[in-house]
């Protein structure tokens, strides 16, 4: 309201004196909004030149994210909180493994100044569903299977 009060005083004294009044600042009162349609098209536009940037391949692209909240969502927009909420990162520092879709790309998009996208990398290839309960993921994003030891007793029982 002072703001306000400023900018009245500074327009009636405009009136009065026109060197009096340019003499001292005028405080304007703007309030900008900050909505979507704001966001630059250039955030959705494809760039298909950046898999050479970053070593990807383009023929073979990998076929799954994992995907990391690395800062906060207090203070963001509601359709950033939104998107985190989709995709399931309400805890920051907690991996999320996603399909490379095209619909998935244009959520992480949204959101990429608050995430870090790693391609789940598969030295060993797919795992079994057996070997899965002792899978887990590392620091680099790659999926690392233990293997269980069977000993020569569970060997000769199961056959």
């Amino acid at each position: 309201m002072a703001g306000l009060g400023r900018v009245l005083t500074s327009v009636t004294a405009l009136g009065k004196n026109l060197s009096e009044a340019t003499s001292g600042p005028v405080y304007m009162v703007c309030r900008s909004k900050f909505t979507r349609s704001r966001i630059p098209p250039q955030v959705f536009e494809e760039h298909s030149k950046e898999h050479e940037m970053y070593g990807g391949d383009p023929e073979q692209p990998h076929k799954l994210h994992i995907v990391t909240r690395v800062k906060s969502t207090k203070g963001r927009p509601y359709w950033e909180k939104k998107v985190v909420k989709s995709l399931g990162l309400q805890k920051s520092h907690e991996p999320r493994v996603h399909k490379n879709t095209p619909s998935v790309n244009n959520q992480l998009k949204i959101i990429k100044h608050l995430v870090r996208i790693q391609p789940l990398k598969l030295p060993n290839g797919l795992p079994s569903e057996e070997e899965m309960a002792g899978s887990y993921l590392n620091s680099k994003g790659e999926l690392v299977i233990k293997h269980l030891q069977t000993t020569e007793a569970q060997k000769s029982m199961e056959s």
